[in-house]
C-alpha cells in the first residue's frame, strides 16, 4: 500500500509539473511574442516613415510591450521573455526548483520570437531586415560595442533582481523594467544596437536572413545578466 501511495503521489506531482510547463509555456512564448512585434516592428514602421518617428519611439515601444507583458504574465512565468534574464535566473536559483523548466523557457521564447518576425514580415514587409540589430562600427571601436552591450544586460538584469528582491516592489515590476528597456535603448541603440535579448536579435535575422553581427548579441547579454546574476545571487 505504502508503494502504491508514493507512486500516486509521484504521479500527481508529475501532473501538477506538466500543468505548469504548459502555462509557463504560452506565458513566455505570448509574452515574448508582444515584446519582439513592438522591438522589431517599431524599427519597421520608423524605417516605412523614413525616420519620422525616430529614436524615442523605437525605445518607448519595447518598452510598454514588457511593461505589459509582465503585469501579464508575471505570475505565471516571472515574465522573462529573454534567454539571458532566463539564464540570470538560472544562476539565482529562482529556477533551482524547476530545472527542468528551463528548456521549456528557452524554446518559449524563441518560437515566440520567430512567431513575431515571421508576424512582421507578413504585414510589413522586410524592411531594415525586420528590425534587426546593428551595431554602430563607423563611430565606435568593437570593443566599446561589445562592452556597451554588456552593460546594457547587466543594467537590466540588475532592475529585474531589485524588483524581485525589494519587498514590495512587484506591483511596479513591468514599469520599472519597461523604463529599463527603454531607456538602454534610448542611451545605447545608437551604439550597441541595445539588443539586450538574444531571442529579440536571432529571430528577425532568421527570418530575413541577415546574419551579420549576430554573434555580438548570442554573447553579450548573456555575459552582462550572468555577471549581475552572480554578483547579487547571495547580496539579498
Amino acid at each position: 500500500m505504502r508503494e502504491v501511495g508514493i507512486d500516486i503521489s509521484k504521479l500527481l506531482k508529475d501532473k501538477l509539473l506538466a500543468g505548469n510547463k504548459t502555462k509557463i509555456f504560452f506565458a513566455e512564448l505570448i509574452g515574448t511574442f508582444i515584446v519582439i512585434v513592438f522591438a522589431t516592428g517599431s524599427v519597421v514602421l520608423d524605417a516605412k516613415l523614413n525616420g519620422a518617428l525616430g529614436l524615442p519611439f523605437i525605445a518607448i515601444a519595447p518598452a510598454i510591450a514588457v511593461a505589459i507583458g509582465i503585469y501579464l504574465f508575471g505570475r505565471i512565468s516571472m515574465a522573462h521573455f529573454n534567454p539571458a534574464v532566463t539564464v540570470g535566473f538560472l544562476i539565482t536559483n529562482h529556477l533551482q526548483r524547476k530545472q527542468k523548466l528551463f528548456l521549456t523557457y528557452l524554446a518559449a521564447e524563441l518560437i515566440g520570437a520567430l512567431l513575431a518576425s515571421v508576424f512582421i514580415f507578413s504585414i510589413m514587409g522586410n524592411e531594415v531586415n525586420l528590425g534587426a540589430n546593428a551595431p554602430n562600427y563607423t563611430n565606435y571601436p568593437v570593443y566599446v560595442i561589445v562592452g556597451i552591450e554588456v552593460l546594457a544586460s547587466a543594467l537590466l538584469m540588475l532592475v529585474i533582481l531589485i524588483v524581485v528582491y525589494t519587498k514590495g516592489a512587484k506591483r511596479f515590476g513591468g514599469i520599472a523594467i519597461g523604463a529599463m528597456v527603454g531607456l538602454d535603448i534610448f542611451l545605447f541603440g545608437l551604439i550597441s544596437g541595445a539588443s539586450m535579448n538574444p531571442a529579440r536579435s536571432l529571430a528577425p535575422a532568421v527570418v530575413s536572413g541577415y546574419y551579420v553581427d549576430l554573434w555580438l548579441y548570442l554573447t553579450a547579454p548573456f555575459i552582462g545578466t550572468s555577471i549581475v546574476a552572480l554578483l547579487l545571487k547571495n547580496k539579498f
